[in-house]
């Protein structure tokens, strides 16, 4: 994030959200060391920093990890977030029955620019699939439910993503460039794009964009069952027009609330 960005932007905002960006379900608990070579901050604008999200219950100091966790004041920031996708509720009750017919998972996932994130799960009595975190960022390149998404957004953002990552790493632009292909005849020809087992070769899944936007925000549904499970020679012909249907019936409540 550039932080000069035609003077628009406060520096020392986007220096204390980019501490916080540092953790993730993967990495829970950091270091000041840590944080620094994350950041690029120097020492002292990394302690003043850290200890103004401290005192915020932001951030929290663990004497016994002798590193930074996330505060538990993130959860309050994160909970009208939540609230406010109506979607969710909208759309629990058809996930579980859904979940609980293939044996898996229904994911609800929401993002706008270059992030996508799970807001709501639904587990099958039967799956045995691990079961993520609501608020877990999700893979735009190597997940169905990443390409449904980058296919939703404006060319412009998809391209700008593209290039990118092509300037990062040229092999996986060219591969995903390739996926994309794949998604957009997998969504013009089935209604909904494949995983091809780029994350985890032992879990099926398939993934249904919203037919438009909400409010700016771009929504994907997706179910994923492991490869073992019966249903899973089935994602094309049964749960994906049942996934379809799913989708297309909390479109048509959308459209009668006015959201």
């Amino acid at each position: 994030m550039n932080s000069d960005a035609d003077g628009k932007l406060v520096s020392a905002l986007v220096r204390g959200i980019s501490i916080l960006q540092c953790f993730n379900n993967k990495r829970q608990e950091l270091s000041g060391k840590e944080l620094m070579d994350l950041t690029g901050l120097p020492k002292p604008t990394l302690f003043r920093l850290t200890e103004t999200l401290c005192e915020l219950g932001l951030l929290r100091y663990s004497e016994r990890l002798s590193k930074y966790v996330p505060g538990v004041a993130l959860l309050n920031l994160a909970s009208p977030v939540l609230a406010r996708m109506t979607m969710r509720q909208f759309a629990r009750t058809q996930m579980e029955e859904l979940a609980n017919y293939m044996g898996g998972q229904i994911q609800l996932n929401v993002g706008s620019g270059r992030e996508l994130v799970l807001v709501e799960l639904a587990k099958g009595i039967e799956d045995k699939l691990f079961a993520p975190e609501i608020g877990v960022g999700i893979s735009l390149s190597r997940t169905a439910t990443g390409r449904a998404y980058l296919l939703a957004l404006p060319q412009a953002q998809r391209e700008s993503y593209l290039a990118d990552l092509a300037a990062r790493d040229a092999e996986r632009a060219t591969q995903l460039r390739a996926r994309l292909d794949d998604a957009r005849r997998d969504l013009a020809e089935h209604g909904f794009c494949r995983s091809h087992g780029d994350l985890h070769r032992e879990i099926q899944s398939i993934a249904v964009p919203l037919s438009k936007p909400q409010d700016g925000e771009y929504w994907v549904f997706a179910a994923s069952v492991p490869s073992y499970n019966p249903k899973s020679s089935q994602m094309e012909t049964d749960i994906g027009p049942r996934l379809i249907t799913l989708v297309r019936s909390v479109e048509a409540v959308l459209g009668g609330t006015g959201v």
